[in-house]
């Protein structure tokens, strides 16, 4: 179990940024709600156990998501917050044995759901050496949030989570242009563009800014997105066959888990290749 004033992980070390189911209380298959839908064969409210999910916190199909009707499940990422908030905010006591945690429990979740992904990205941002700049800002900031995320239920519930992503993407923002910089030639900017269904086979986006881009059922397929910043960009049944995402930034395995890639996909080395392409 980690303890509530351990120090944060250190700069590229993501480990406890990475789910570990074994450790959580099922909190994604109860705290989130989801409709059904291409994603989901049922309705579930949220706080309401997924009627899949077995007493020992396991999900009963999860061999077998996608041909039972549950691939959202698989493009889902809870960036280690579903063993935090079991094992460090909860102390290891579950909603089961202490039904009375249950509502506190499932209200944190989300939260700090989404403060361990600016952890991630955070975290990447001070691998990047050409950063530097800005990293003892990062530093600091990774410190600050790490701290939060440890505090207890009713100050992690409190948190204003859009003020502090505000805080976080201006840093982010600095150090993906720095990062970017150095690539040859003019880069294409397409920050939240709307590239639904575009056809973006083998186009020369190197060090192009991706940030927020819709590219659900684009086309890239041969792509050169190496250093390409794809940070929020929604890559739902995107075509990434043979693309190359060398040093792509702020690429998450969530994104590529929603996306359709193969064996000639070039991948950044800290996600891997999903088991459905």
């Amino acid at each position: 179990m980690s303890s509530q004033h351990e120090a944060p992980a250190p700069a590229g070390d993501r480990k406890d940024l990475r789910a570990d189911c074994a450790s959580c209380f099922g909190l994604c298959c109860v705290a989130l709600p989801f409709a059904r839908s291409a994603g989901f064969a049922a309705t579930k409210p949220a706080g309401r156990p997924c009627s899949n999910l077995r007493e020992d916190f396991r999900c009963g199909i999860h061999d077998r998501l996608r041909d039972e009707g549950y691939p959202g499940c698989t493009v889902f990422d809870c960036f280690g917050a579903g063993q935090k908030v079991s094992q460090v905010t909860f102390g290891g006591t579950d909603w089961r044995r202490a039904p009375e945690t249950a509502r506190s429990m499932f209200e944190v979740f989300p939260v700090i759901r989404q403060l361990q992904e600016l952890l991630w990205y955070i975290t990447e941002a001070l691998a990047l050496t050409a950063a530097r700049p800005v990293h003892e800002e990062l530093r600091r900031a990774l410190a600050r949030i790490d701290g939060l995320t440890r505090g207890s239920a009713a100050a992690i519930a409190g948190l204003d989570v859009n003020a502090l992503r505000g805080e976080v993407n201006a840093l982010l923002l600095r150090a993906g242009e720095l990062a970017r910089a150095h690539v040859p030639g003019r880069t294409k900017n397409h920050r939240g563009a709307d590239l639904v269904g575009a056809k973006l086979a083998g186009a020369d986006l190197r060090g192009a800014s991706l940030r927020g881009a819709l590219l659900v059922a684009a086309d890239l397929s041969g792509a050169d997105l190496r250093d390409a910043d794809l940070i929020g960009a929604d890559l739902r049944d995107a075509d990434l066959g043979g693309a190359d995402l060398t040093g792509a930034l702020f690429l998450t395995q969530a994104q590529l888990n929603g996306a359709r890639g193969d064996a000639a996909t070039v991948l950044p080395p800290a996600l891997t290749r999903p088991a459905h392409w």
